[in-house]
C-alpha cells in the first residue's frame, strides 16, 4: 500500500470528505479582506465585525468553521467540488490526500480530531498578499492583483471583448475591491495583531502580491523574524517578487536575506519570479518588464545569497510559445553558473510550468497545430539539459521540470467541450487591438509568428 493510500484510508475514517488543510493551509488577500484554505475553493469574504472580535478570523472564518464540521461529519463542502471530481471520475489521489500528507499537515491529524470545530486554529502553511500594489499590468493579471490594472480600469474601462474583461465594477458590486495604498487596512491591522501568536506556530511562510517589495509589510516581516527567530528557527520562508523595483528595494531585501540565511535565522528561504519568455515577447506579456534588468537582479540574488533557490513561476500562455526554448537556455546557463553545495535545494534556479487557464483568449489553445509542435520542441529541449553530462552534478533540468513543460503540449492539443476556440480567437484579437492602443505597444511587430492567426480572425 502506497503512502498516499494509507492517508487516503486514515481521512476516509473520519469523513469522506475530510481535509487536514481546512485547517493547516491558508490563503489570505488582506488587500480584499478575503481567504481560503488553498487555491481550489473560491475565495471569501471574512467581514470586518469577525476580525475586530477574532484577528484569525482571517483563517478561522466562519463560513470554513463551517465548512470544517461538514467535514467532521463525513460530509463533502461543495466548496471543495475541484477534489470530489478528481476522486469521483479517475483512480488518481486528489489534493486532499497530497496536501494532508505533507510535512505541514499530517502532524495535526490527532490534534485538529480533539478540536471542537468551532474552535481556532492556527495554520501552519500561510501565504500572505498585504496589498494588490505593483508595477507590474500583466497581460494575464488583473485589477485584484495589480494596482496598475485598477490605474488603467478606471481610466479606459474594462477590455470590450465578448465579456468586459477585467471590469472594476464587479468587484466594486461585490465589496472585493482592494484598499488603496494610501488608506487604511483592517485587515492587515488585524494580521499583526495576530502574527506574534501565529509565527510561533508556522512551518511555511509564503508573501505574495501585488508586488512584495513595494510592501512596508514584507520588509516588517523580515525585519520581525530577525528579531524573534529564536521563536521559530525551523521556519520555511519565500517571497515573491517581478524583481522589478528600485534597486535599493533589492539592496534592502538582499541584505536582510542574507542576514537571515547565513546566521540560521530560518530553516530556508527561497525566492519565486515570473517569466514566461524572452526579451520583447517577455516584456510584451509582463508589462512593466525590463528583460535584461531582471536578469541582472537573477544573477545578484544567486551570486550574494548563496543558500537560495530562485523558483520562476512560468504562467505558459499563447504568447509564450515562440521564446520559451530560448528561455529553457537561459535557466540553464544559470543553473549550471551557480551550482553549490549550500543550497538549499539541489538547484539555483528551478523553472515551474504551468498552463494558464484564464482568461481563456490568453490559453495555448487558441494556437495551430504548427504552434503546438513548438511547445513539445521546448519541452525536448529540457530534456537534453536533464540528460546524464549535464546531471552529474545535479544542476539539469529535473524531471519533474520536463513533465511540467511537457504537460503544456498535452493541455494544448486535449479536446475540451467547452472551450469556444472561435470566440477566444476573436476575444484574444480583440485585447490585443485595445492592449496595444492602451499601451502604446505593437502586437504585430512583436509576434509576427501569429500574423496569420490575427488577420484572420480580425476580418470576422
Amino acid at each position: 500500500m502506497t503512502h498516499s493510500q494509507e492517508v487516503k484510508d486514515k481521512l476516509d475514517k473520519v469523513g469522506c470528505g475530510f481535509c487536514l488543510a481546512k485547517w493547516t493551509q491558508v490563503t489570505m488577500h488582506l488587500g480584499m479582506g478575503m481567504t481560503h484554505s488553498c487555491h481550489h475553493p473560491a475565495p471569501h469574504k471574512v467581514s470586518l465585525s469577525e476580525v475586530s472580535r477574532n484577528p484569525s478570523a482571517l483563517h478561522n472564518s466562519n463560513f470554513k468553521k463551517r465548512r470544517r464540521k461538514e467535514m467532521l461529519d463525513g460530509k463533502r463542502p461543495s466548496e471543495c467540488n475541484y477534489c470530489w471530481n478528481v476522486e469521483d471520475n479517475s483512480d488518481s489521489f486528489s489534493d486532499r490526500v497530497f496536501k494532508s500528507q505533507e510535512e505541514w499537515s499530517l502532524p495535526e491529524y490527532d490534534n485538529i480530531l480533539r478540536t471542537h470545530w468551532r474552535d481556532n486554529f492556527n495554520p501552519k502553511y500561510v501565504e500572505v498578499s498585504f496589498s494588490n500594489t505593483c508595477n507590474f499590468k500583466c497581460a494575464y493579471c488583473g485589477p485584484q492583483f495589480s494596482s496598475k490594472w485598477v490605474e488603467e480600469i478606471e481610466k479606459h474601462g474594462p477590455y470590450k471583448i465578448s465579456h468586459d474583461y477585467n471590469n472594476v465594477d464587479q468587484l466594486k458590486a461585490k465589496n472585493e475591491m482592494p484598499y488603496k495604498k494610501s488608506e487604511p487596512n483592517p485587515y492587515v491591522d488585524a494580521f499583526w495583531e495576530w502574527w506574534p501568536e501565529l509565527f510561533k506556530d508556522l512551518h511555511t511562510f509564503r508573501i505574495t502580491g501585488g508586488e512584495p517589495l513595494l510592501s512596508k509589510d514584507t520588509f516588517k516581516v523580515l525585519e520581525y523574524i530577525d528579531e524573534h527567530y529564536e521563536e521559530n528557527s525551523n521556519l520555511s520562508l519565500a517571497i515573491n517578487t517581478n524583481l522589478g523595483v528600485p534597486d535599493t528595494l533589492i539592496d534592502k531585501f538582499i541584505k536582510l536575506a542574507h542576514k537571515l540565511t547565513t546566521e540560521n535565522k530560518v530553516k530556508k528561504l527561497e525566492v519565486y519570479t515570473s517569466v514566461e519568455g524572452t526579451h520583447k515577447q517577455a516584456e510584451y506579456t509582463r508589462f512593466g518588464l525590463d528583460y535584461n534588468k531582471f536578469w541582472v537582479n537573477v544573477d545578484r540574488i544567486l551570486t550574494e545569497l548563496p543558500k537560495v533557490t530562485i523558483n520562476i513561476m512560468a504562467t505558459f500562455n499563447a504568447l509564450s510559445v515562440f521564446s520559451y526554448e530560448a528561455l529553457i537556455d537561459k535557466v540553464f546557463e544559470l543553473k549550471e553558473k551557480h551550482h553549490n553545495k549550500q543550497r538549499y535545494n539541489i538547484s539555483a534556479i528551478q523553472l515551474d510550468t504551468s498552463y494558464l487557464r484564464w482568461p481563456n483568449h490568453l490559453s495555448v489553445k487558441i494556437l495551430d497545430r504548427e504552434h503546438h509542435e513548438l511547445i513539445l520542441k521546448a519541452a525536448k529541449k529540457a530534456l537534453y539539459y536533464g540528460m546524464k553530462e549535464y546531471t552529474q552534478e545535479n544542476y539539469g533540468f529535473s524531471n519533474t521540470e520536463i513533465q511540467k513543460i511537457k504537460r503544456i503540449y498535452d493541455y494544448a492539443i486535449s479536446h475540451s467541450a467547452v472551450y469556444d476556440i472561435e470566440k477566444n480567437r476573436k476575444d484574444f484579437v480583440k485585447f490585443v487591438d485595445q492592449y496595444d492602443k492602451r499601451r502604446g505597444t505593437s502586437f504585430l511587430e512583436t509576434f509576427p509568428e501569429l500574423t496569420n492567426l490575427y488577420v484572420t480572425y480580425k476580418q470576422r
